[in-house]
This record gives C-alpha cells, structure tokens and sequence, in this order.
C-alpha cells in the first residue's frame, strides 16, 4: 500500500519503509506527495546527500536503511527485480553471483552479474557493483531461470545448468579459464543433465565444445557426455580452449589437440582447491 500525501519525502520514505517496501518510483512519490516532478527531485536530492536514498536508474529510487548507511545502499538483491521490472527488461542473476548462490564459489563475488537483452552501463550502488552483460534472445533460455526468494521479495537466478553455460560464454566476466573450472569443479554436481541438453541447444557450438572439454578434464565425465551430441554433426571447426590465447599463440606452444571436442590446448587448466 502507498502512503497518501503525506508531509514531505522524508516522512514519505519512513513510511515506505516501516510497510516493507524498499523502493519506489518518482511517479509515485510526485502523486502520493501532491508535488511537481521537480520539487521532488529538489527533495531526493537532499536525502541521497544524506545517504538516505540512492538512484540506481533515473526515476527510480532505493530507500537506505541505517544498517545500512556505512554500506552506501542495500545489497542489489533487494531491489534487482523492482528495478528491471520498472525498465520493462527481462533480466536474470547470473555467472559467479549465480554460481554463488548455488554455493560454488571459491572467492568472494565482486559484482553483482546480471544478463539482460540491452546493452546497460555498470552500476555503482555503494559496496556493490552490478554488471550487465548482453543476451539478445533471453527467452530461448527461459528453462534456466529460476524463481529465487530474498530478503524483500524474489528474484530470476540462472540454474547451475545455465550458469555453467554463460560462465563459458561470457569469459571476461568469469575471471577466464582457470577460475570457471575451479567454480565449475564445484558447480557440476548440482547440474540437472536433462536441462543442461535442452540449455545447450541455444548456445554456440564453442561454448559446448570449451564447456565439454573442461567438464571432461574435471572428471564429470557423465554431465559432459550430455553435451558431446551438439557437435557430433558437420565440420566441427578447432578452436581454443582459451579464447584470449588466440591473439597470442606465441606465448605458449600448443600442447594438444583435443580429439572429442576439437579443442586446442596451450597449457594445463589450473584448478583452485578449496
């Protein structure tokens, strides 16, 4: 429920606030307020000094609470699903944050990863980071997203099948090679294999080939054998295992050639044990 005209913006957020709410829009403060859009950015603009609210996008507002305040914003887990519904985007948490969330990870997560279908500009929200990488056609993936509760609501994760997807895909966001196979290594027992098939249909074929491969030198010898159908057809071409070492094939000598998977292999992945 939304407070009605209340005395100021202040008051207005402590009301917010004390029903549970943890966000809001400029359109619904200048309503329930009764004021123009400009006195009420004149307002906000004296509690975000005050760090009492921050704007991760323009119009939409995050309310601080005092826990809070040294922090410089909630945690993005708050108010991630608010804040893409109110910009009409799909969008699910994703990569290492995912994986963290399915209890695979072996540092702590320094953004908050989040796929979406437009090209969005990295947040700063206090403490925390968000990252937004691109996915034009989310809803070929939709089997992967699931339904996560949080403190203030729920929130779309990516499953362990999708996660170990994108975390091939997207290689600058994974921390590359070596640490997608230390999180994988983890990540893998919780792999649904029924899943992980219909996901890889809607991946490139040298995301399954690099994904088969590392599953493979893991050891997960059974999720990996799920995958090795999507490039049986066709001249499956060579690629490497690294992507970034394909600019630099003079730093390391090429030390085999991955038969099953058409992989080349520059050097041995480097696993992080826990």
């Amino acid at each position: 429920m939304i407070p009605q005209r209340t005395s100021s913006l202040a008051t207005y957020v402590e009301e917010l606030a004390s029903s549970g709410r943890t966000c809001f829009t400029r359109e619904e403060a200048a309503e329930a307020l009764g004021v123009s859009h400009g006195a009420l950015l004149d307002a906000a603009a004296r509690l975000k000094k005050r760090g009492h609210l921050f704007a991760p996008r323009r119009g939409f507002y995050v309310i601080t609470p005092t826990r809070y305040l040294k922090w410089g914003a909630p945690p993005p887990t708050w108010y991630v699903d608010a804040m893409m519904k109110d910009a009409g985007r799909p969008y699910y948490v994703a990569l290492l944050k995912a994986a963290e969330l399915h209890g695979a990870s072996h540092q702590a997560v320094m953004e908050f990863q989040v796929v979406t279908d437009r090209q969005w500009k990295p947040i700063r929200a206090g403490r925390s980071k968000l990252a937004f990488y691109f996915r034009k056609d989310i809803e070929r993936v939709g089997q992967g997203i699931k339904q996560r509760k949080t403190d203030t609501g729920s929130m779309r994760v990516s499953s362990p099948a999708l996660t170990a997807l994108d975390l091939i895909r997207y290689p600058h966001a994974s921390g590359g090679v070596d640490h997608a196979a230390s999180v994988l290594n983890e990540l893998a027992v919780h792999i649904d294999p029924i899943e992980f098939d219909v996901l890889a249909l809607s991946f490139e074929r040298s995301v399954v080939q690099r994904l088969g491969y590392i599953l493979d030198y893991l050891g997960h010898v059974e999720i990996a054998s799920g995958l090795e159908r999507h490039i049986r057809n066709g001249n499956v071409p060579w690629v490497e295992l690294d992507p970034g070492e394909a600019s630099a094939v003079t730093s390391y000598d090429e030390r085999e050639r991955n038969a099953r998977w058409h992989i080349i292999v520059r050097r041995p992945i480097e696993v992080d044990e826990q």
